[in-house]
């Protein structure tokens, strides 16, 4: 939480970080308003801080704002907004952590290889159509392949016909 909220709060450069915000409102109660509260004393920043109090079923109750719990009617309006917006965090919060997942999911040998980027192990797949395809094909098959050069070749070949102790493992 201290390293979001101070990444957050030093950016000036990226869009849209260049402005402070007004308010900063948690979807925690008094412990993540206090985290908040200290990182921006620490910047010397002024903006107040509020937190979501949770019921027993993880749905908000109340705010704690100012070392005090405010109870909010659940028919209000402002329930109502504060609602959505908690949605709105723990969706963004599941989209995000879920594209971490699919990127640590799709990992090929060659991204072990050095000097083998994106552009390269498509032209490689595209070219030998697998992996299998690529072990076996000769140093200049390689060279010639899409978006290949002699030296990305050398590497290519050197990762799979000299002795690797850890390609050998398992591969």
């Amino acid at each position: 939480m201290r390293e979001v909220l101070t990444r957050r709060l030093t950016h000036e450069d990226d869009a849209g970080f260049d402005v402070k915000p007004d308010l900063i409102m948690m979807d925690g109660g008094k412990g993540q308003v206090n985290i908040a509260l200290e990182v921006i004393k620490a910047l010397g920043l002024d903006i107040p801080v509020c937190g979501m109090v949770k019921d027993d079923n993880h749905r908000t109750r109340a705010l704690w704002y100012d070392n005090h719990e405010i109870d909010i009617d659940r028919n209000s309006e402002e329930f109502k907004l504060i609602t959505r917006i908690q949605d709105e965090a723990h969706r963004f919060a599941i989209e995000y952590h879920r594209s971490l997942r699919g990127k640590a999911q799709i990992h090929s040998v060659l991204d072990d290889i050095e000097g083998i980027g994106p552009a390269r192990r498509k032209g490689l797949m595209h070219t030998f159509k697998d992996i299998e395809g690529i072990k076996a094909a000769t140093l200049e098959e390689l060279a010639d392949a899409e978006a290949m050069n002699q030296v990305a070749a050398q590497k290519v070949y050197d990762f799979f016909h000299k002795t690797n102790p850890i390609q050998s493992k398992g591969d």
